[in-house]
């Protein structure tokens, strides 16, 4: 088709939920940091004004994205991916310390956080190598390279430091089980994170015990000999118990994490002498299994207690219901939960919230925006916006399936996973379902780098999905 026609196969439902999400994301954000000194929406010298501004230039971005040739993103994705990590790279030496971290560029009254635009560059680059011809994401060398795609921002970012950022990175997993990837893979990240928690919530050395007598089941299940089940048992009795008696002889922190060593010494060496008296070949599987599960669980504690600040055990101790901090750590969340409480089925109305008027609520139009939503539009304002999300999510996943080509498919899924991500976690974040970790709500929170990343990344999405009427 010819480029007049570029307007009319653009997809306008998703057109209209961004114009919807990003006007009531403004609206909110007015809400949020109203002052009764400063009733003009428009007030550039206020928040609302500055994202008014960023959106006129987020309107124009996605103008000049649509109009450029769709072959453009493929052709150029690897150059653009180069110049993310250079500005990552570049940001280490010649940014400015906001927080904490050093993640902006400022120039002026102007500032720009280059990890929200590695994003896109991110998922160009993964859709641009998986198009390749004969690629196979189940080989190894192919996993590798996509490992290093994702990757090499995540520790870049993670080095500024910026850890809710270089988080979001891990959501690029997910397009390549779309692409054929084994799904036992992410059945073992569910697992890990559900050991993770487990170390936290309960006592290491119960926590071991179970591993190995999960361990031990899956054993019989393969030999179905309840003679060997029986010695293993017995060789399992006697390990926990010489863990223990040495742990609780010691007395000793250090020599807690000893008897890791101990641990893996004496898991493999029971599997081992298993597989050698009885010549399973499978038992290999539960020696590895096994193994890492018992190596994991000292190493999370070990890393938890070591590499982690107190500020940082306690937001997660609180969140997971180890402690309690109302005042402190776990302020914020306890805030945002009673202006979400408080405005009930229909809200307090719109400028009308007092938990955020008054400013109980830190960081109020960034990441905690969504308590706004919730207090003064309640619980009837917070399922409209949830279900103009979900809808915009149903509407990706409909156009990345209509794709022929492999790169746009595959850059799609990469969008939804970016943006659900986001969605998901700052939400259970402002109700207590996760630790805060500081990364904006798509299209509403107030920011210029935010709203600028997400806009390209969706209309890059738009313009290919035009572009495979062309």
């Amino acid at each position: 088709m010819k480029r007049g026609n570029i307007i009319a196969n653009l997809d306008w439902i998703t057109i209209l939920l961004f114009v919807l999400l990003v006007f009531l994301g403004w609206l909110n954000i007015f809400s949020a940091v109203y002052d009764e000194s400063h009733p003009n929406i428009l007030d550039f010298g206020q928040r609302n004004g500055m994202q008014f501004i960023w959106i006129l230039a987020a309107v124009v971005m996605a103008v000049a994205i649509v109009l450029i040739d769709h072959r453009f993103y493929e052709f150029f994705a690897y150059f653009i991916y180069g110049l993310a990590i250079f500005t990552l790279l570049f940001v280490l030496v010649a940014g400015k310390e906001i927080n904490g971290s050093k993640s902006w560029f400022v120039l002026g009254g102007f500032q720009m956080q280059p990890s929200e635009f590695a994003k896109p560059a991110v998922a160009l680059a993964l859709a641009k190598y998986l198009s390749t011809f004969n690629i196979n994401i189940r080989k190894t060398g192919t996993f590798a390279r996509v490992a290093v795609i994702i990757f090499l921002p995540f520790l870049l970012i993670l080095k500024q430091p910026d850890t809710g950022s270089a988080m979001v990175f891990f959501a690029f997993v997910l397009p390549l089980y779309r692409e054929g990837f084994s799904g036992f893979i992410l059945i073992i990240m569910i697992a890990f994170a559900s050991l993770f928690i487990s170390v936290l919530l309960f006592n290491d050395l119960l926590l071991l015990f179970i591993i190995l007598l999960v361990g031990l089941f899956v054993y019989w299940v393969m030999v179905r000999s309840l003679k060997n089940v029986l010695i293993a048992l017995l060789i399992y009795t006697g390990y926990f118990l010489l863990c223990y008696g040495v742990l609780f002889l010691a007395g000793n922190k250090d020599w807690y994490y000893f008897t890791s060593l101990i641990a893996l010494a004496c898991s493999l060496l029971t599997f081992l002498g298993m597989a050698y008296f009885y010549r399973l070949r499978k038992t290999s599987m539960v020696i590895v299994s096994v193994a890492v599960a018992v190596f994991y669980t000292f190493a999370v504690d070990y890393s938890f207690n070591h590499f982690l600040s107190d500020y940082q055990q306690r937001r997660v101790n609180i969140m997971l219901g180890i402690q309690s901090d109302p005042l402190g750590a776990g302020y914020n969340v306890n805030q945002s939960m009673i202006a979400i409480g408080s405005g009930g089925f229909l809200g307090k109305g719109f400028l009308q919230g007092t938990q955020t008027k008054l400013n109980f609520v830190p960081e109020q139009s960034t990441d905690f925006i969504f308590c706004t939503v919730g207090e003064e539009w309640g619980f009837a304002g917070t399922l409209l916006v949830v279900s103009l999300f979900l809808a915009l999510f149903y509407k990706l996943i409909k156009m990345a399936e209509r794709q022929r080509e492999t790169f746009a498919r595959v850059y799609g899924y990469g969008v939804i996973s970016v943006m659900f991500f986001h969605f998901f976690i700052n939400i259970a974040m402002t109700i207590g379902l996760f630790p805060v970790i500081g990364i904006p709500l798509p299209f509403f929170s107030y920011g210029g780098s935010s709203l600028w990343a997400f806009t390209i990344l969706l209309f890059v999405f738009i313009r290919l999905d035009a572009g495979r009427l062309e």
